[in-house]
């Protein structure tokens, strides 16, 4: 298999309010809209939005939303970020260094999608021997 392109495309009950937390919030382009589909990109990073009711969705799966989903950017300074964002979002997770190397905060989003902002940091105690 020769792959392409990967993304995730969050199920949601309300595609222009999703879409609008994925521009106005992260900087995230449209490349693609409709009532039901959104696809987002941001540089080379692509994510889409798609109403979670749509006929494109197997029937036993529908009506289900992206709840539980957890979105890692990584950023170059996560405290210019939170700056930014922390009035606009939200932080549910405050900004702070973890041991295993990264300094984060976790926002929330539409239909409960967790956006997990982060710059890498040096591991340190029993993290440091972990990475390859």
């Amino acid at each position: 298999m020769h792959l392409q392109s990967s993304y995730p495309v969050l199920m949601t009950r309300d595609v222009a309010v999703a879409a609008r937390f994925w521009t106005d919030t992260f900087g995230f382009e449209p490349t693609f809209s409709s009532d039901w589909y959104v696809s987002l990109r941001r540089g080379t990073w692509e994510l889409a939005v798609l109403d979670a009711d749509h006929r494109t969705v197997p029937a036993a799966h529908r009506g289900r939303t992206a709840a539980g989903v957890l979105v890692n950017l990584e950023v170059d300074d996560v405290d210019a970020e939170h700056e930014r964002v922390r009035d606009l979002v939200r932080v549910v997770l405050p900004l702070r260094s973890e041991a295993f190397g990264q300094r984060h905060f976790i926002a929330e989003g539409p239909d409960g999608v967790l956006v997990d902002v982060i710059t890498p940091i040096p591991p340190t105690g029993e993290y440091a021997d972990s990475f390859s």
